[in-house]
């Protein structure tokens, strides 16, 4: 099976999807990845069509097992997560921006926490499902630090892997409300020490 992310994705056929089928599997996607994030819950594909407002036929025809749809939902949203990197740069100071994608970060990660146990078990079968994850996200990061360090608000000495592995690091403790909010004040201390020194 091909698993793609949204957008004109192909059906099995190679084919492009109709705007509704388009559309309907975004939705999939958009309330597994709201569901999975709840912590503890304990999630079914039918109330994944139901909240999408298809049928359970629907969602097997685009993700024909479990670990289909959350391959799918978890690509989708290092998709969307790396994606918003151009607009946040557009609209904003590369620092601002990069705090603002930061906070996204922490919403990716807990999605995919509730993701977790299936995506292990698709690598424990051979599947990857994080390939290009790492790529992609040390590319955003330094799109950031290479526009903020253009400007002179951000650091020029600083390797996106290291910012990564310190996002990744906050968002262990970042589950509960009380605990995001201990989270955003963490991401403000990473982000001084991204700012250059005096």
């Amino acid at each position: 099976m091909q698993v793609t992310t949204g957008g004109d994705a192909p059906a099995e056929s190679g084919r492009p999807l109709r705007a509704d089928a388009r559309r309907n599997r975004e939705r999939l996607l958009q309330v597994a990845v709201e569901a999975f994030s709840q912590p503890g819950r304990d999630v079914s594909l039918e109330g994944i069509a139901k909240a999408a407002g298809v049928g359970i036929g629907t969602l097997y025809r685009h993700f024909p097992t479990r670990e289909a749809l959350v391959e799918a939902a978890y690509r989708s949203e290092v998709a969307r997560l790396c994606d918003a990197v151009p607009g946040l740069l557009e609209a904003e100071p590369p620092d601002r921006a990069m705090r603002t994608w930061m906070d996204r970060f922490v919403d990716y990660m807990t999605a995919k926490r509730g993701m977790a146990d299936t995506l292990r078990a698709i690598v424990a079968t051979g599947g990857n499902p994080y390939a290009e994850t790492k790529a992609r996200m040390r590319e955003a990061v330094g799109s950031f630090l290479e526009a903020g360090a253009k400007e002179g608000t951000l650091r020029s000495d600083v390797d996106p892997g290291d910012v990564i592995a310190a996002l990744s690091g906050i968002t262990l403790s970042a589950g509960a409300p009380e605990q995001r909010e201990q989270a955003g004040r963490l991401l403000d201390l990473v982000m001084d020490g991204l700012r250059p020194r005096n």
